[in-house]
């Protein structure tokens, strides 16, 4: 089992958060991991990256190449990072967004993250953590406690029951037959 998984979207969505959560689960679950992350000089607006590597097996090279796992918040960063995947990779991208050609539709799992957090959970700025329940339960990477340890780590104090409902929410946003499919496309 080796993920290569690429996170992308614009600064203040938290992507570069949830790729730092799902390394944290990682460890949390006995799996070896490296995280990296890239944004440009915008604090917040410009388009970010974060990369994850999670394998059973040692980690000898730790930059992301060619992802077989993408997830996409914004069109931008759907379209410059559909072209460099893995054959056989899935893509995770908001419903908002446009697949863009050249990128097989049966690749990708379009779910409603941003409108979620802010319609369901209650506040947009949860979307990587909506984006991170939704990755967990489609490609069924770790328990609920070595989840919930990666994202308590890194909420503030008084945030866990708001945390908790977005994973939730994520999670219920991938069917079961779509989380098997999802799974199928990567082996």
């Amino acid at each position: 089992m080796r993920y290569e998984m690429r996170f992308s979207g614009s600064g203040g969505q938290g992507v570069i958060l949830a790729s730092v959560i799902v390394a944290e689960a990682a460890v949390a679950a006995g799996l070896n991991t490296v995280q990296s992350q890239a944004y440009g000089p915008e604090a917040r607006g410009g388009m970010c990256k974060a990369e994850t590597i999670l394998s059973r097996d040692q980690i000898w090279f730790s930059k992301v190449i060619r992802p077989n796992f993408l997830l996409a918040l914004t069109q931008q960063s759907l379209d410059k990072f559909a072209g460099d995947l893995a054959e056989g990779a899935v893509v995770m991208a908001d419903s908002s967004l446009t697949v863009p050609a050249g990128l097989d539709e049966s690749q990708v799992l379009r779910l409603p993250i941003l409108d979620t957090a802010r319609d369901k959970v209650g506040k947009l700025m949860t979307a990587n953590i909506v984006a991170v329940g939704a990755i967990n339960k489609a490609l069924g990477l770790f328990d609920e406690e070595a989840l919930y340890e990666g994202v308590r780590r890194h909420i503030p104090a008084g945030t866990e029951e708001l945390n908790w409902k977005a994973l939730e929410a994520g999670a219920a946003l991938v069917s079961d037959e779509q989380a098997a499919a999802f799974r199928q496309s990567l082996d």
